[in-house]
């Protein structure tokens, strides 16, 4: 790791799936890394929101889990990996500070000592000091590597409180409105939910109408609930599958819909290599709502797989440099 570095810019009717498909998926989309992805969900609705003092953070491995995973469930994170060796962090972290003091609670800032935590630099592929992600709901967001001027870290910080705004965080704890002891005790956000369970069996089986039903009723009682909202997604890329039995294997490349299909063939076959570098060179190739399709189906993919996968990270990164 170098430090410095060059700057980036932030129904029962429907039919079986094959076994090809079933197994495939069961590789490519793991619901048990959605399941712990809610427990943390659960974890930041009982924990109290960040309170003045609260809004910087050093980070080390210990708390990193509740101050970064957890917390980003209630507002985004900004994370920044830094070491006194990097003498041109100093003051980029001192404006951060200062912007995450400014948004009163809106966002929090953690920093990371690169030196004194080399497991969290090795796990989140820092090739640089100081480097800068954004965390929204557990999901890791590449930021920039190296430092940026006073007014294009206000634009970044900017573009992540949308971005949080977008994906429904608030800036409030979910404990602002504490349910009374019946919907308490019907709330179930742990890993042996039954409602899950019933909801993955009928995926499971193929019945993707009911799949459907279950999760949308999961979201419907909780609208934050993230591994409800990607349980659904699981369920429209295997119902999108049954719409690309015949698609063609190598699509023309301005066919935007046939190769967002090769791409989700790709990917239900545990390929997301594949399916990530066909549509980022799509994402290149395109513009306007043909782009933000692209974008989103990247997005849709890595949701699933979830920010600890290691394809998604790189993947990500290279998003964020073909959109910025």
């Amino acid at each position: 790791m170098r430090p410095g570095g060059r700057s980036q810019n932030p129904g029962g009717g429907q039919p079986q799936p094959s076994p090809a498909i079933t197994a495939a998926m069961a590789g490519a989309v793991d619901l048990g890394a959605l399941k712990a992805r809610n427990e943390a969900a659960a974890r930041a609705a009982e924990a109290p929101a960040p309170t003045a003092g609260e809004w910087v953070v050093d980070v080390t491995e210990a708390t990193f889990q509740s101050q970064i995973l957890d917390r980003s469930f209630q507002v985004p994170v900004l994370l920044v990996i830094t070491s006194a060796r990097a003498s041109t962090a100093a003051e980029m972290v001192t404006s951060l500070e200062t912007l995450a003091n400014e948004a009163q609670g809106r966002l929090v800032l953690g920093k990371v000592d690169a030196d004194q935590n080399p497991r969290i630099v090795q796990a989140m592929q820092v090739q640089a000091v100081p480097t800068v992600f954004a965390v929204i709901s557990g999901q890791l967001v590449p930021g920039f590597e190296g430092t940026l001027p006073d007014e294009q870290l206000r634009d970044f910080v900017a573009a992540v409180l949308q971005a949080a705004q977008q994906a429904g965080l608030t800036g409030q704890a979910a404990t602002d409105s504490v349910p009374d002891d019946d919907e308490a005790s019907g709330r179930q956000e742990v890993p042996d939910d039954p409602r899950f369970d019933a909801a993955e069996s009928a995926l499971a089986e193929g019945d993707y109408a009911t799949a459907r039903e279950r999760f949308q009723a999961i979201l419907d009682a909780e609208p934050t609930n993230s591994a409800a909202t990607l349980g659904l997604r699981q369920v429209d890329l295997l119902s999108r599958m049954d719409a690309h039995q015949d698609a063609p294997a190598n699509p023309d490349p301005g066919d935007v819909p046939g190769q967002l299909a090769a791409a989700d063939v790709a990917f239900a076959a545990d390929d997301a290599d594949g399916a990530f570098r066909r549509l980022l060179d799509l994402l290149a190739r395109t513009a306007g709502s043909d782009r933000e399709s692209v974008r989103e189906r990247l997005i849709e993919y890595f949701d699933l797989l979830g920010a600890d996968d290691p394809r998604v990270g790189p993947a990500r990164r290279e998003m964020a440099r073909a959109l910025f």
